[in-house]
């Protein structure tokens, strides 16, 4: 079990007994952040981002960590969310392993990692441990939170939890809820994990590790991550370079798409802990916006009309299949409802879910434009 934690990580601990939505506490947890940019006189400059699944806090190179961050190309001194006007926190989630108190920390009571014993985790309760760590560095009121994907999420309930904590919010390939096809997806990433004889019920470690398990769940997360519009265009039915086949193997990869699969699974493994990945991917099919604040019928459009915000931006992805684009269609509706100036675009990018990781030529320019006008 390892936790894996970049060089420049600082940490907010959090208070003994923080309850969970679904049951337990924890004691001795901690959330781990990073801060870029500058911090103005008046402490009216500061933006919160919440990540996806897997990200860390280290969003981008910096003086105490120059190595290259998971948005390098979208923060930082000149680009589209500026750290020579703002001051930036970025928050790894609760249940991580990147940081943030989740299934491979210690447990107080018992000296020895979670695991399993970790309780239920939940959308909320990351959104709780985000609002509570901008509290203990002393910020009342933040300029803006911005989420993409699961941070989306996060930034949704956050917004709805803690009145008044933001300003401002860029919601990017968020949802108010799952929708079946990505529950269905994210089902089985769990139960490729859980099948592999070596998870052993979440008690592996470094030399017996679900790395199949983990392969399998990783290329099911990267087809909805991505589009077949951009893997027609960049692979076609190109094969792979004997070189690179599996020789003898029977049914081995031999399409480049394949390579680029398997590629892609063995950087991610020994990256990220699989418990890990259990509790956060159910915590993204278990959150429901309208159901959690008692709507009937789980009305996400009501809470989100109740959202006390100034402006907010919105962004979908035309050729999303994981957060299809009239998901964020229904967030700037809801939020247009209760007042708030909302901008909504659907970019035409190639690239599905990733995008906004990847096409920061369509991204960075409506992030900066709305950034600079708050």
């Amino acid at each position: 079990m390892r936790e894996y934690i970049p060089l420049a990580t600082r940490f907010i601990d959090l208070p003994d007994g923080f309850t969970m939505k679904r049951g337990g506490s924890l004691r001795g947890a901690r959330i781990a952040y990073e801060a870029f940019g500058h911090l103005n006189t008046a402490r009216d400059n500061v933006i919160l981002i919440l990540t996806g699944l897997s990200p860390d806090s280290h969003a981008a190179s910096h003086p105490d960590d120059a190595t290259p961050g998971w948005w390098e190309a979208m923060l930082g001194p000149g680009k589209p969310i500026d750290t020579d006007r703002w001051y930036v926190i970025c928050v790894n989630p609760l249940g991580s392993c990147k940081g943030s108190t989740g299934p491979p920390s210690v447990d107080p009571n018992t000296g020895e990692s979670y695991r399993l014993d970790f309780p239920d985790l939940s959308i909320e309760d990351i959104a709780d441990a985000a609002a509570y760590t901008v509290r203990a560095l002393g910020f009342d009121e933040l300029a803006c939170v911005i989420g993409a994907s699961m941070g989306g999420m996060s930034a949704l309930a956050l917004l709805a939890r803690h009145p008044g904590l933001a300003r401002h919010h860029i919601n990017i390939s968020g949802a108010v809820h799952s929708l079946p096809f990505s529950i269905a997806v994210r089902s089985l990433q769990r139960e490729a994990i859980r099948s592999d004889p070596y998870w052993n019920r979440g008690r592996y470690d470094e030399e017996n590790y679900p790395r199949h398990g983990m392969a399998a769940a990783r290329k099911l997360g990267m087809m909805t991550y991505r589009s077949a519009r951009e893997w027609d265009v960049r692979f076609g039915r190109a094969r792979l370079a004997p070189e690179l086949r599996q020789q003898g193997t029977a049914f081995g990869p031999e399409f480049q798409v394949e390579g680029y699969l398997e590629c892609h699974a063995q950087r991610f493994l020994r990256r990220f802990d699989p418990n890990s990945y259990l509790y956060l991917s159910r915590c993204i099919d278990w959150f429901d916006l309208g159901e959690a604040h008692g709507e009937p019928d789980g009305d996400a459009g009501a809470v989100l009309a109740r959202l006390n915000l100034e402006r907010a931006l919105v962004i979908g992805v035309q050729t999303d299949i994981l957060f299809p684009p009239h998901q964020q269609r229904q967030i700037a509706e809801g939020l247009h409802a209760g007042g708030t100036d909302v901008q909504y675009l659907l970019l035409d990018c190639d690239e599905g879910h990733d995008a906004f990781l990847i096409d920061i030529d369509r991204f960075g320019p409506p992030v900066a434009k709305f950034l600079w006008a708050m």
